[in-house]
């Protein structure tokens, strides 16, 4: 028998370190060659790594959350004979290393009932007293209240409960119970990232937004018809593609917003080609699957990738290029979207576009007010990049091409010529 080290390993794009996202093993785990061992992440993208040893695990380098240099010592594991692959763990060699990992923290049983915790300074009601002290006042207003005093505890003296027990029960909410619990979870892996970006994006960026009622009656119309009359093999169209082909033809009154700002070095990388990163919410929290080369795409195709994008997101098996490297991006929250939003843009892009909740409301058409399907766009972008007067154009026509859902699928010789 031997112990061999498995490292931390390179997972390209000279990426120098990355982040203990979740173990899949724990010490004393059996493991063959391929099992999975842990998750990596690096910017915003998950990374499993699998065993390329079979054996025992005998030791973890560090808990979920830890960031560790490429090539740092990432777990042993004790193997038969000295066959396999892997590095022997040389006497000496990770001096920092502890020889053993220490017993994951068991979380205590619950007990079938707990009793709620008495006030500070208060002596509980002993536990052979079946009837709870209240005076009869505070009891005729219990059961008034539908309220059940065996499931309160007393502030008064030797536990009594009094009204004010029953304000503070109350201020809970029906049937709960009033508690002063304070939960702490540690801000690691994705959710760490995503704090980290959001913030990045928030300090760093000028941004200015703009919120554009749009009429998506004629356009809901055309989507039913298409979805009435799709093949067996296509997906279901929802707006998304709509909104996403709008984008890329929009682009073409105000080319910069399709673009990166490296404000490091000062310089702006205006992209030919349309990648459009699709905002997906998962468990573990927000990611960005990048739809790419947008231009080149039928809605239907673009409505198969989009929805094989959000699965493989949220069951977490994309891979890293296909969540980076977009030049804009799209967010939405569907219906429970509000009536406008203020979307942070994802740097170093330069724009973002929101969905925000479609809804039926009167329109007044010249003559009387109609029943019409409206929504609004509420779209960011960088001001140090994109001027007021460049961003209410690219919204203007977003408008335009989706209120006149035609225009969607016309062929528009010098596009960027209607605006000037």
């Amino acid at each position: 028998m031997s112990e061999k080290i498995i490292r931390l390993p390179d997972i390209g794009e000279g990426i120098a370190e990355s982040e203990i996202s979740e173990w899949r093993v724990a010490p004393g785990d059996l493991v063959v060659e391929d099992d999975p061992l842990v998750v990596l992440l690096t910017d915003k993208a998950a990374v499993e790594i699998p065993s390329s040893l079979s054996g025992k695990v005998t030791w973890l380098a560090a808990e979920a959350g830890t960031v560790l240099p490429v090539g740092a010592p990432l777990l042993k594991i004790e193997v038969a004979g000295d066959d396999q692959a892997g590095e022997p763990d040389a006497s000496g060699e990770d001096a920092e290393a502890p020889q053993e990992a220490p017993p994951a923290p068991t979380p205590p049983k619950k007990p079938d009932a707990a009793p709620p915790a008495s006030a500070p300074g208060k002596a509980p009601r002993a536990a052979s007293d079946a009837r709870p002290l209240a005076a009869p006042a505070v009891r005729k207003r219990a059961s008034d209240l539908g309220i059940d005093l065996a499931g309160l505890t007393g502030s008064g003296p030797e536990g009594r409960i009094t009204h004010a027990d029953l304000d503070h029960h109350l201020a809970g909410g029906p049937g709960r119970r009033a508690s002063d619990e304070v939960t702490e979870t540690r801000v690691i892996g994705l959710r760490r990232k995503i704090a980290e970006q959001m913030a990045r994006a928030h300090a760093s960026i000028p941004a200015i937004t703009i919120v554009e009622e749009v009429d998506v009656t004629e356009l809901e119309r055309l989507r039913g018809q298409m979805n009435a009359t799709r093949r067996e093999d296509q997906p279901k169209l929802t707006l998304l593609p709509f909104l996403i082909r709008a984008m890329d033809l929009a682009r073409t009154v105000a080319p910069q917003v399709n673009a990166h700002y490296d404000d490091a070095q000062n310089i702006v990388h205006q992209f030919a080609a349309a990648h459009v990163g699709v905002a997906t919410q998962t468990d573990k929290g927000l990611l960005v699957p990048v739809l790419r080369h947008v231009e080149t795409r039928t809605l239907w195709d673009m409505a198969t990738e989009i929805a094989r994008l959000a699965t493989g997101a949220r069951a977490g098996k994309l891979s890293r290029d296909e969540l980076s490297g977009s030049s804009m991006t799209i967010t939405s929250l569907g219906a429970l979207g509000a009536f406008a939003s203020t979307p942070i843009i994802n740097h170093p892009e330069v724009a973002v576009v929101g969905v925000n909740r479609k809804a039926t409301r009167p329109h007044w058409d010249g003559t009387s007010f109609v029943p019409r399907e409206m929504m609004n766009l509420s779209a960011s972008f960088d001001h140090r990049i994109v001027d007021g007067w460049d961003a209410a154009r690219f919204i203007a026509r977003m408008k335009e091409l989706l209120e006149t859902p035609a225009l969607l699928f016309a062929t528009i010789e010098n596009e960027s010529r209607r605006f000037r």
